[in-house]
């Protein structure tokens, strides 16, 4: 068998960096681009020595007299040796009666699950609880969790005894040799349910469909992801429930759009109103509010509502505002007496206003008139 601390140059008790370090200097010295092709051979030998001992399980294997890189170690093919699993179990406790830690736990806990919620705007600007259906793994209420039938429980595994697992005689070509697998017929936990329960055939669970309530912070941002702790999936035989993640889905709204914790919406008012000024009414979330559309208001002009915003999702005691956009609502058809009196006050009001200056971005000081931009609509 080639001794592969030989070929690194490294003592047994080399360490993985020290291991890694002789590595480096071999293959640089055999590389058969800068030592020549007759050294290629050489080259494989020190890969395959760095393969074995750099890794922990095939080091083990390889101090305990067997070489991983031998295909015969294997059991493959007909040598009539065991697996090279059941060798390496020898090596590392499993055949010398250590046994696999005992027998294992029928209760396992649950994997975690995930659900989708949509909630409206407003449900994000003041929180609130929302609802959702998942359909999961419940508790067996019938056997709570055991698998048995009411009246008994678990017995010991005739086969293993109760240890969970069973021992079996390979031959290998250090001889014959015990190893140690799960057993078969309580596959490993040491106990058999001889009379399962009818609802969960042994398992402790059954398919569920629960209606979770999900406390939404306010000031949610969309596609924010929620944890509720222990409310997924229950684990086999009664075990601990994963956790529950629930990602937050914002509709759109009808009247508002959101740009951080301030809410924006359009008011649509006759172009009187934003010459002479007027107030009025709309709807929020916080119910009717007095918005003052100012005199000579121009189109994309914004009047703000202070604290009607969404509330600041760490601060609750503060409120982004809401931006009333003015929409000025210019008509498209004038009667005679209507575009005489509109010419009239266009002659008045517009009379610098003849010429129209072209810019590549927009003009400062210069801003266009109302009835400027309502004349040259209608033109």
């Amino acid at each position: 068998m080639t001794d592969y601390y030989e070929v690194l140059g490294v003592d047994r008790s080399a360490s993985d960096e020290e291991i890694k370090k002789a590595y480096r200097k071999m293959s640089r010295k055999y590389h058969p681009d800068i030592a020549g092709p007759e050294f290629e051979d050489k080259f494989k030998e020190v890969n395959n020595a760095y393969e074995v001992l750099s890794d922990p399980q095939k080091r083990q294997m390889f101090d305990a007299g067997v070489d991983p890189n031998d295909p015969n170690a294997g059991g493959m093919g007909g040598s009539g040796f065991g697996d090279m699993g059941d060798i390496f179990s020898m090596f590392t406790g499993g055949a010398f009666g250590g046994g696999n830690g005992g027998p294992t736990p029928r209760t396992q806990p649950g994997r975690d699950s995930l659900a989708t919620v949509t909630i409206d705007l407003k449900t994000a600007v003041f929180g609130d609880t929302a609802h959702v259906e998942i359909k999961t793994f419940g508790l067996c209420q019938e056997c709570a969790g055991t698998g048995c039938q009411k009246g008994t429980q678990p017995a010991q595994c005739p086969d293993c005894h109760g240890q969970g697992y069973a021992q079996r005689v390979v031959r290998t070509m250090l001889g014959q040799m015990m190893t140690t697998a799960p057993c078969e017929r309580c596959e490993g936990h040491g106990t058999v349910i001889e009379n399962p329960c009818p609802s969960c055939l042994g398992h402790g669970r059954v398919r569920t469909t629960r209606n979770v309530g999900v406390s939404v912070p306010a000031g949610v941002a969309n596609n924010t992801r929620l944890r509720l702790a222990n409310q997924g999936e229950v684990g086999e035989n009664g075990g601990v429930a994963g956790d529950l993640y629930i990602d937050i889905r914002i509709a759109q709204d009808d009247t508002f759009t959101r740009d951080g914790d301030n809410l924006h919406c359009w008011i649509q008012v006759p172009m009187s109103w934003a010459v002479l000024g007027h107030d009025l009414e709309i709807d929020t979330f916080d119910g009717k509010q007095s918005v003052s559309v100012p005199a000579g208001s121009q189109p994309d002009d914004t009047v703000t509502l202070k604290n009607l915003g969404v509330t600041h999702l760490n601060n609750k005691n503060e409120r982004g505002d809401l931006v009333a956009h003015i929409a000025v609502k210019i008509p498209t058809k004038l009667t005679d007496d209507e575009r005489k009196l509109m010419e009239q006050f266009a002659e008045k009001h517009d009379a610098d206003a003849q010429h129209v200056a072209v810019s590549a971005r927009p003009t400062t000081g210069t801003k266009k008139g109302f009835f400027s931009k309502l004349k040259d609509a209608l033109r």
